[in-house]
């Protein structure tokens, strides 16, 4: 298709000065483009040939430090002195003196039971008593006699020894109701039920008028300020412990809240579980351990210097860990290298370093997300404490 040139449909005198001035015009757009042209160019070439902005990151240089080698179970808070009370004779129930809570001391009375049926069998062991004791002086006066006949001669031998037996005879069967009116006097004691132990007073299943007998469980007292700490080992492990291990006790936060020291190892194992026992001396910590609480247990096999990697610095891709390290690149600066490492066991926060890193190299701690292998990055400035703001009040607005 033919297009005719713009001077076709000027006016013939005005045809060669109007081209001049369309080809003017347009030398100077092209002026106008050739001059930004080196400008877009440069920006272009830093954008994509020339050096990328750094991406700024926190740094963090590795250094050994001493690292617990240490393995962790669950344990059992247990009290020394905590005993279950129960009766030692058969009957009811009369009064009980405390309530679940108390504090008691050694020998308190806690409850009292119905001595009628004691009282009782003393009462006929003391008559029969009477009537033994006048056998016996009787007997003993008619020995006393026989030995004076005996000297005058008027009474023989036989006699006499018969006299004497009749004395001791009756002397034993005195000392024996003695023995029995001091056993029922110990069996009366055991219906007043005493504190065996000083402590907290527990639960109480029982109430006044119930039955008891000697298998009924009738309270416990715990004392929580001398526990100890139960812990069962697997026995493979069972080769490693020592008295004077450390253990450290945890809290929810895995926090240690107290560590403690191994004070016993059983010599057997049990053979249900197949663990063997440890157990070490453990504060009641204000209240915040109970007798047979369960807590974690950390046991410290050894401790020697290791490397260890935050945990916000490691990811994990298709079941390898990764971390990134800041190089020297080519032209002086630091470039992000992504490099396959090998972790144990979590150290608090922090990754413990099998492999793939050494002393000295400096982990990209923050900033992980904007970066990539081979991008450049520079250490971000330390943050400065943020200050407190003050709060200036508002006038009060005038009614």
């Amino acid at each position: 298709m033919y297009t005719p040139p713009v001077s076709e449909f000027l006016p013939r005198g005005t045809r060669q000065p109007a081209a001049a001035s369309l080809v003017a015009l347009i030398a100077l757009v092209a002026a106008a483009c050739g001059s930004g042209a080196p400008a877009g160019g440069e920006a272009g070439a830093g954008g994509r040939g020339g050096a990328a902005m750094a991406v700024p990151v926190e740094l963090l240089t590795l250094a050994e430090k001493p690292v617990e080698q240490t393995s962790e179970f669950v344990g059992t808070v247990r009290s020394r002195l905590s005993v279950n009370v129960q009766a030692q004779v058969e009957g009811f129930i009369r009064k009980i003196n405390v309530k679940s809570g108390d504090r008691v001391q050694l020998g308190a009375v806690l409850f009292e039971i119905d001595d009628a049926s004691q009282l009782a069998v003393i009462a006929n062991l003391e008559s029969v008593r009477a009537a033994r004791e006048a056998d016996a002086t009787f007997a003993r006066q008619q020995a006393e006699r026989a030995q004076k006949l005996l000297t005058a001669g008027a009474m023989s031998q036989q006699e006499v020894d018969q006299a004497l037996a009749l004395e001791r005879s009756t002397a034993a069967t005195l000392k024996a109701i003695d023995e029995q009116i001091r056993l029922q006097k110990n069996e009366w004691g055991y219906s007043r039920v005493t504190a065996s132990a000083a402590g907290v007073i527990g639960d109480i299943p029982v109430r006044s008028g119930d039955r008891i007998t000697r298998q009924t469980l009738l309270t416990t007292i715990d004392d929580n300020t001398n526990l100890e700490l139960y812990v069962n080992v697997p026995v493979q492990e069972a080769t490693r412990l020592k008295v004077g291990q450390a253990v450290h006790v945890l809290d929810d936060a895995s926090e240690v809240v107290a560590t403690e020291r191994i004070a016993f190892i059983s010599p057997s194992v049990d053979d249900t579980t197949q663990t063997v026992l440890v157990k070490t001396p453990i504060a009641a910590r204000g209240g915040a351990l109970r007798a047979s609480q369960f807590v974690r247990a950390r046991v410290v096999w050894s401790t020697a210097p290791s490397l260890t990697v935050p945990l916000v610095a490691v990811t994990r891709i298709s079941g390898q860990y990764f971390t990134f390290v800041a190089e020297a690149g080519p032209n002086g600066g630091l470039v992000a290298r992504q490099r396959p490492v090998t972790v144990g066991p979590l150290v608090g926060n922090d990754y413990l370093v099998l492999g793939g890193l050494k002393a000295g190299d400096k982990i990209i701690i923050a900033g992980i997300q904007k970066i990539g292998d081979g991008a450049p990055v520079a250490e971000a400035p330390a943050k400065p404490p943020k200050a407190a703001q003050l709060v200036t009040p508002k006038p009060l607005e005038a009614a």
